[in-house]
């Protein structure tokens, strides 16, 4: 049992970081017949490259599976780790491990995603109030703004924010949780500097605005 209990933990991350590296934007549109997300648009395997196909069901799907696929693991570790010694810290870091693998997922050439849907799933398996709070912020400011890299951009920023500001009131401050959500908030930034620059220089390209042919 003591030896299980020992690599248990890894076991769980690694299965976390293959269950992240499902890209559903490619096995979406296959599935459904649409092209190749990583070939139009910003030729991002995301969600929102996959509305510009204007197909909003396979936008929808994708959507809800990658956020599924950031959430799963954390919960699972949350309902059933504390027998076997899996704390805070190990829905952490699965739930990190989740988000690494739709950046860099190991069976598309490690060439992902930007982690918006599958972040929004893993603070929701945290706790439902932060995944929520981020939510909200993205449809906030996609809807005033119309820039779905901005809103992730704003989100990001403010999900750890909400975290600490959660501390003692619906949730207890874990320091691994924190530190993962900071990370994840990290990459968010990193993997949207282009869109950074385009933003600045006023050529972004809204929601709901089709590719060019």
């Amino acid at each position: 049992m003591e030896s299980i209990k020992t690599f248990l933990p890894l076991v769980v991350v690694l299965s976390g970081y293959l269950l992240g590296s499902l890209s559903f934007a490619v096995i979406v549109s296959r599935v459904m017949g649409l092209s190749d997300p990583r070939t139009f648009g910003s030729k991002n395997p995301g969600a929102t490259n996959v509305l510009r196909s204007g197909n909003k069901l396979a936008a929808a799907a994708t959507l809800l599976l990658d956020a599924v696929k950031g959430w799963l693991p954390v919960v699972l570790v949350g309902w059933f780790g504390k027998p076997w010694g899996l704390g805070e810290g190990t829905m952490a870091a699965v739930g990190l491990a989740a988000f690494i693998g739709h950046l860099y997922p190991v069976f598309f050439g490690f060439k992902g995603g930007k982690g918006v849907a599958t972040a929004c799933g893993v603070l929701l398996g945290v706790h439902p109030i932060l995944g929520v709070g981020a939510g909200a912020t993205w449809l906030l400011i996609a809807y005033f703004f119309r820039y779905s890299s901005l809103a992730a951009l704003v989100a990001a920023v403010f999900a750890p924010v909400y975290y600490i500001f959660g501390d003692g009131v619906a949730w207890y401050m874990n320091n691994g949780v924190l530190l993962a959500l900071s990370v994840m908030s990290l990459f968010l930034i990193y993997r949207h500097a282009e869109n950074i620059g385009r933003l600045v220089k006023g050529t972004e390209s809204r929601l709901g605005k089709k590719p060019r042919a």
